[in-house]
């Protein structure tokens, strides 16, 4: 059964290595639906969200072609783990004297939030699950959206497991040993 799987995986933070995370899954032919990365609480190492559609046996290949790439340290499907899944929106809704209010009412049942206001629009901020967002997305929709941009997912495991510590990983390869290393997979 086809479903989304949420990959959490450690890597150097070096450059490049975003774009060999991406090659693989393009050169296996699966598609990215969200992507994002970011730093960690460990210096010199980031960690990159990622959702996409496959089946058990698609998701354990995806899980050992990321462990073949030398700046991959750790890889962790959480898709059955208990995890908070989020997501963060910005959308820039057409605004009139008259329709403001009703946005902001609108604003204020998802609990959202306004960041910014012109003359002809505002800019709402909503932080939630992909549903919540969907959401205030098609009530804003009467109103004339403008412009939207979202974040992707960002998931992390309930309770005091930490998915970077306590799982054996590869050390981060050292510059010296960078010319030893071949990329490709």
């Amino acid at each position: 059964m086809v479903e989304t799987h949420t990959f959490v995986v450690y890597v150097e933070d070096r450059p490049g290595v975003l774009n060999r995370v991406a090659s693989l899954f393009r050169r296996r032919a699966f598609n990215i639906e969200s992507l994002t990365v970011g730093h960690t609480e460990r210096a010199g190492v980031s960690r990159m969200t990622i959702a996409v559609k496959a089946d058990r046996t698609g998701a354990q290949r995806i899980e050992a072609h990321l462990y073949k790439l030398v700046n991959v340290i750790n890889v962790e499907d959480i898709t059955s783990t208990p995890s908070v899944l989020r997501d963060l929106a910005m959308i820039k809704v057409a605004a009139t004297q008259e329709s403001r209010s009703d946005i902001m009412q609108l604003v204020d049942v998802f609990r959202a939030r306004v960041v910014d206001v012109a003359p002809d629009s505002l800019i709402i901020e909503i932080t939630g699950t992909e549903d919540k967002i969907d959401s205030l997305l098609e009530v804003l929709r009467p109103y004339g959206v403008i412009e939207m941009v979202r974040t992707g997912r960002v998931a992390i495991t309930r309770g005091t497991k930490n998915g970077s510590s306590g799982l054996a990983v590869r050390p981060p390869a050292s510059p010296s040993d960078e010319a030893k290393v071949s990329y490709s997979v």
